[in-house]
């Protein structure tokens, strides 16, 4: 272990060539004694399954990295401790002030409108999208938001569709406090599932089950139906289809891109100086990832309204999909991964995995043969 260099122990985790991985020592073939290249030269099902345990760029895009601890001496520690009473002790009672105040000013608006002026739907929906902008604001003051939105603000016009990188489930509240979006999203239990079925119902968003096959042809349906109306909130979408870590995206489902609208990319990165905004929805509800917002210094982020695009002559959905993924990658600065990110929820077919078998069985039988 002494004679390895320092230049050999820093892996590039984005190469899956697992030769690239190993020390000098162990490729080489010396006389006598079997070598971890020997063992995986077995078989390339044995070297594609060591290269993904060095190279798993799937689950890193779905971890959290904890941030370096800094109170690790006597004179730090003082700081950490008066930090940690400020946020909690502080910050966090006033926050939890704020947000209650909006949530009082926000309900004793929004029901007498949303009673009252059935018959004038225009006004009603207008002073609706107001209302949901401002409780949006409340949130994002709550955790002391330090957003930056660059580019020209989103508008309302007909066959267009706004898509973005996906991060957490605030991705859509730091959106929809500048312009009332109508969102597709994921349906969710609880207090979340309550205001997705009354209060955001109203600014046109549509939800869905990933689990159910008959959602996604409604869907699919109310998509066309949405871009097609002028006088609809824009429609946003987030076409990883999960939350990733905002170091990675993954692959974007092509339904927003085969509906012969404009493509408005939207790029979102968040600074982790003080809080990771990810949200690992296996882990951690989503009370308790604004909990942990809400006991932050602050959330940092930055918003690029991107360029409007098109699909070119000749290129498909998909090809269309992977040219606006890169661009929001590039902008926000974000590694592209080739993986789909519903991957997350499922384990590998059956089929998949005896045809893995298989393989695996009749390399080795053709390696004993040989010898």
């Amino acid at each position: 272990m002494a004679s390895m260099s320092s230049s050999n122990l820093e892996l590039d985790l984005d190469r899956p060539n697992i030769e690239d991985y190993l020390t000098a020592d162990s490729i080489q073939e010396p006389r006598g004694k079997l070598r971890l290249h020997d063992f995986l030269d077995i078989s390339p099902t044995l070297t594609e399954a060591g290269g993904a345990i060095v190279d798993d760029s799937f689950t890193r895009c779905f971890k959290s990295n904890p941030p370096e601890p800094w109170n690790w001496n006597v004179y730090l520690f003082p700081l950490w401790c008066l930090g940690v009473v400020v946020r909690y002790g502080i910050l966090f009672p006033v926050r939890v002030l704020i947000l209650t105040l909006g949530w009082i000013i926000f309900l004793s608006c929004y029901i007498p409108v949303h009673l009252l002026l059935k018959g004038h739907d225009k006004l009603r929906k207008k002073l609706e999208r107001g209302l949901v902008e401002l409780i949006c604001s409340f949130f994002v003051a709550s955790w002391t938001g330090v957003v930056k939105y660059h580019g020209p603000r989103p508008c309302t016009r007909p066959k267009q569709v706004f898509v973005a990188n996906h991060t957490s489930m605030i991705d859509f509240i730091i959106l929809e406090q500048m312009t009332a979006f109508a969102v597709i999203m994921q349906k969710h239990p609880g207090w979340v599932g309550l205001l997705q079925s009354t209060i955001l119902e109203s600014v046109g968003c549509i939800w869905f089950n990933r689990s159910e096959a008959k959602d996604r042809e409604i869907v699919t349906r109310k998509l066309r139906e949405h871009v097609e109306g002028p006088d609809n909130n824009p429609l946003l979408i987030f076409p990883e289809g999960t939350c990733v870590n905002n170091h990675y995206t993954v692959m974007f489902k092509k339904g927003a891109f085969e509906l012969g609208s404009t493509v408005c990319p939207i790029a979102i990165k968040y600074n982790k100086i003080f809080v990771d905004a990810f949200w690992n929805s296996k882990k951690q509800s989503f009370t308790t990832h604004l909990l942990q917002l809400m006991t932050s210094w602050a959330v940092v982020c930055d918003v690029w309204y991107l360029e409007p695009q098109n699909m070119k002559p000749g290129e498909t959905p998909i090809q269309f999909a992977e040219r606006v993924r890169e661009i929001i990658s590039a902008r926000a600065g974000i590694k592209m991964v080739p993986w789909d990110g519903y991957l997350k929820y499922s384990r590998p077919s059956p089929k998949h995995r005896e045809h893995k078998q298989q393989a695996f069985a009749e390399s080795v039988l053709r390696r004993l043969k040989d010898k």
